[in-house]
């Protein structure tokens, strides 16, 4: 079992520098507006009530904010944050001392929700709605079963994969909210406020620069970001420009739209080696030595937002905007013949 204590003012030590480029509060978050906006009411809605906030689950792609978002929660609702993980949680009884714990109005982040087993999220669920913890206590014939009463607290639920929340748990979150890819505008700001952070003097053309090749994610534009500067301050004059920035990240294999190496091999493997598609997706991951989940929640959501790339029921197929992106002369993927 895995748990962190995070007080409203602790930073968290093994990431002091990622802590501090996050945002601290909802009003300093940027991008996801419609999530800010739904997000405010509903805390400000339980504070004025007294009350602890409503179950919360946060699903998108990684690298977004989810985590970031938790804090935020706690923070606005000046408590303590307490921080797990689903596949951290290997049995019924860590969960049942996790909750014990609780405090009234305490938040439980938990990330990689979907990965809890089925036995812990039988205890979950009168957690969650009756804030109430069912326990057997003994063997045999002398067990018994004891319900302890616990206080009111709020779970925060991070996945990247809704679609395996099973449907008991996704219904006791009472706010469910869709962090989507940033916009460049967006992601451009993000890198000036961590630039002004690290204390690295930087052009708006080279933010710019950033953020194009940052994915619309913003973990992807900070860690770039970081990069960069060590570039500029070993090769450069120490500010981030946007010669120092594309050179920086033409060393680390980042094209122009954001793509990296394993993105391209993605693209190349259905391309050369399956005709364009449609191919499964464990057939890719196999073709480019990775892990098939890796393919699926970290390569495959860009070149999908990009238009890369189509699933089709038959598997992926690459669009023609991949075949010029990669400069290969588009050949339609041949249709199977039809026989009467």
């Amino acid at each position: 079992m895995s748990e962190r204590l995070i007080s409203p003012s602790s930073k968290d030590d093994d990431g002091q520098l990622d802590q501090t480029l996050r945002p601290q509060r909802l009003e300093e978050l940027i991008g996801q507006d419609r999530v800010r906006q739904n997000l405010g009411i509903l805390i400000e809605a339980a504070r004025q009530r007294g009350e602890a906030l409503d179950h919360t689950l946060f699903y998108g792609p990684p690298g977004l904010g989810k985590t970031t978002l938790a804090h935020i929660i706690a923070r606005e609702m000046d408590v303590p944050l307490r921080v797990t993980a689903g596949p951290a949680i290997e049995r019924a009884g860590d969960l049942a001392a996790i909750l014990s714990n609780l405090r009234e109005g305490e938040v439980l982040f938990i990330d990689e929700v979907h990965r809890l087993g089925r036995a812990v999220e039988e205890i979950l669920y009168p957690a969650m709605e009756d804030f109430t913890l069912d326990l057997v206590v003994g063997k045999g014939p002398s067990a018994r079963s004891i319900r302890l009463k616990l206080p009111h607290f709020t779970i925060v639920g991070a996945t990247t994969r809704l679609a395996l929340l099973t449907a008991p748990l996704r219904a006791r979150f009472g706010a469910v909210y869709r962090v989507d890819f940033y916009d460049q505008d967006a992601l451009t700001t993000i890198v000036r406020r961590a630039a002004r952070v690290l204390d690295v003097g930087i052009e708006d053309a080279g933010a710019q620069e950033i953020a194009r090749r940052g994915r619309g994610t913003p973990r992807v534009a900070l860690r770039l970001l970081r990069r960069v500067r060590d570039y500029a301050q070993v090769r450069g004059d120490g500010c981030v420009t946007q010669a120092a920035a594309q050179a920086a990240l033409a060393l680390l294999d980042v094209d122009p739209l954001g793509l990296d190496e394993m993105d391209r091999q993605v693209l190349r493997a259905i391309i050369e080696k399956f005709g364009g598609g449609p191919v499964g997706l464990e057939t890719i991951a196999a073709s480019v030595s990775e892990e098939s989940d890796t393919v699926m929640d970290v390569v495959e959501p860009y070149l999908l937002q990009m238009g890369f790339l189509e699933r089709t029921p038959r598997g992926r197929v690459a669009t023609p905007r991949a075949y010029e992106h990669l400069g290969i002369p588009y050949r339609p993927a041949e249709q199977p013949t039809l026989f009467s």
